[in-house]
């Protein structure tokens, strides 16, 4: 081999090292090799999963834990058709990811020539789950479409970004010099004035107001502490979403928890006359399946221009939810009657007392051994599971992070979030699945032991689709389809040389509680048939 000509591959790793990017995700493919072997000249980390879909998930994980963009590298065609799936949760939550596909030579862009994973259009296939797409022709191109869609990834409303270079562009010399330095533009989206006048207006004359936070505020820098602010000064319970949990601390005196599919939070922001909707869409889970009709007056704060009044008549305001939270807290009139805290007090009190008396010793008890056993600063990442959906309203994110799949709500999302929240941090992370959801991410055990991944998952087997299995026998008497056939988990991750633990109802705390004292991949299997609580008396 001659001495290395520098080519459109290492243009794409100067550029990405230049951005700040540490670690790359993803599987090699034909038509991506150049990229492959560029990281190789490079600092950058690659993280090598088993599936595509993984990888996206992975990426996701990574982004939700550091705050960095994740980065992504896929081969063409079935390689990048495979992570769309996952790309919808980034895309549906807000999560900043850069995604960079190979393609089939210049020459056979479009045309029917036959080459291995060709596509008539992929750009066309990724455009209903990213923010833009973009295909390089030169490497000139290069350092400003991956800056560009970097810029783009970051502005609010965050979300995935794609660009697609190809194989020839990734392996011809070229003439651009080494990528020093980089021009992005992340777009800074504050509320119109008038806007900001209208709603503290709103506010001030409002006797009875209510805040909803969602996962916009959590995700939006400074959002939980403008939140927190605007509360207070208008003395205002705070409902979190599902993504919205931890925007405010479950401690704090305002906090009505997130029992969003409970009927007493729902009825909570019906009964306010003016109610703050901000950093969500009041979508299906959030609205209690759209039974959600307020009553008062609706502001409603977002990012993203087209979930505002998608639900509900309001004062629609176009802002990032950081901005519009601070000029609202600065021009309010400040008041304090303590109604607040007691509001607060009283949904959780009625939640508690409703949850008392169902029959569900095993469902409360697991979630508060579950808490009590994680620790509280961990990233915990919770599959479609009925566990999940539990966590959904009952679990406390604490000093950690609660990260969960309802955004897009498909499977497999848990596993590889933690593997890569877990590889980005340096901290040990809790990842929640059933063992439908886990047959998904089984593969990703490879990668947890190639990557010494500091993971502890559970997986509750309850022998299929539980959740479907209880939403069929509801609609129909009985269920079709749930039930699997499955692996022993647990000798299965020991095959992959990771430790592996069978837990019961009574000891799933403690071997979980273990875990976190030891180093690596861990995994904790829970035969156990958990069921929903219903949200209102029957």
């Amino acid at each position: 081999m001659g001495e290395h000509v520098r080519n459109g591959g290492d243009v794409v790793v100067e550029t990405l090292t230049a951005l700040g990017v540490s670690h790359v995700f993803g599987i090699p493919g034909q038509h991506a090799l150049g990229l492959f072997d560029a990281i190789r000249r490079s600092a950058l980390q690659f993280v090598s999963s088993r599936v595509e879909n993984n990888s996206a998930f992975e990426a996701d994980g990574y982004t939700r834990a550091t705050g960095e963009v994740g980065v992504l590298f896929l081969s063409t065609g079935p390689g990048a058709l495979t992570a769309l799936g996952a790309l919808q949760e980034a895309y549906a939550t807000g999560v900043p990811l850069l995604v960079i596909t190979g393609q089939v030579p210049r020459a056979g862009l479009g045309l029917r020539r036959g080459m291995l994973h060709q596509l008539d259009d992929q750009q066309r296939s990724a455009t209903n789950v990213t923010k833009s797409t973009a295909v390089a022709r030169q490497a000139a191109e290069i350092p400003t479409l991956l800056a560009d869609a970097w810029s783009q990834a970051r502005s609010a409303p965050a979300g995935p970004t794609w660009v697609e270079i190809p194989e020839d562009v990734l392996l011809e010399a070229t003439r651009v010099p080494p990528v020093t330095s980089v021009i992005t533009t992340v777009t800074d989206r504050p509320a119109r004035g008038e806007l900001i006048t209208e709603a503290a207006a709103l506010l001030d004359a409002a006797r009875q107001p209510v805040i909803l936070a969602g996962g916009g505020v959590r995700r939006s820098p400074g959002g939980p502490e403008a939140l927190v602010a605007l509360a207070e000064a208008i003395d205002a319970p705070v409902v979190s979403t599902v993504g919205g949990k931890g925007a405010i601390r479950f401690d704090h005196r305002l906090s009505a928890a997130s029992w969003i599919e409970d009927r007493h939070t729902t009825e909570l922001l019906e009964n306010a006359d003016v109610l703050l909707a901000v950093g969500t869409s009041l979508g299906e889970v959030t609205s209690n399946y759209f039974t959600l009709r307020p009553r008062g007056r609706l502001i409603h704060i977002d990012a993203e221009p087209r979930v505002l009044e998608a639900n509900h008549p309001g004062l629609g305001i176009h802002a990032d939810a950081a901005a519009a939270l601070h000029a609202l807290a600065k021009t309010v009139t400040q008041r304090d009657s303590g109604r607040g805290e007691r509001i607060a007090m009283d949904l959780r009190k009625s939640v508690q007392r409703r949850l008392s008396e169902q029959d569900l010793d095993l469902e409360l008890a697991l979630m508060r051994d579950l808490r009590a056993a994680v620790p509280a600063a961990a990233h915990t990442f919770w599959d479609m599971t009925i566990a999940g959906y539990w966590a959904w309203s009952a679990w406390d994110p604490l000093d950690g992070a609660f990260h969960s799949a309802q955004g897009a709500g498909g499977l497999g999302f848990a596993y590889p979030a933690a593997l890569g929240a877990a590889i980005g941090s340096g901290e040990r992370t809790f990842a929640v699945s059933g063992d439908g959801g886990a047959m998904y991410s089984i593969a990703e055990l490879a990668t947890a032991r190639q990557h010494n991944a500091e993971v502890t998952w559970l997986i509750v087997d309850d022998g299929g689709y539980g959740i479907l299995r209880e939403y069929m026998t509801d609609a129909f008497g009985a269920p079709t389809a749930t039930e699997l056939s499955r692996p022993d988990f647990a000798a299965l991750a020991r095959s992959f040389g990771i430790p592996a633990f069978q837990a019961t109802p009574d000891d799933v705390g403690a071997v979980i509680s273990e875990t976190f004292a030891t180093t690596g991949p861990a995994v904790v299997v829970l035969p156990a048939l958990l069921h929903m609580f219903a949200p209102t008396h029957h």
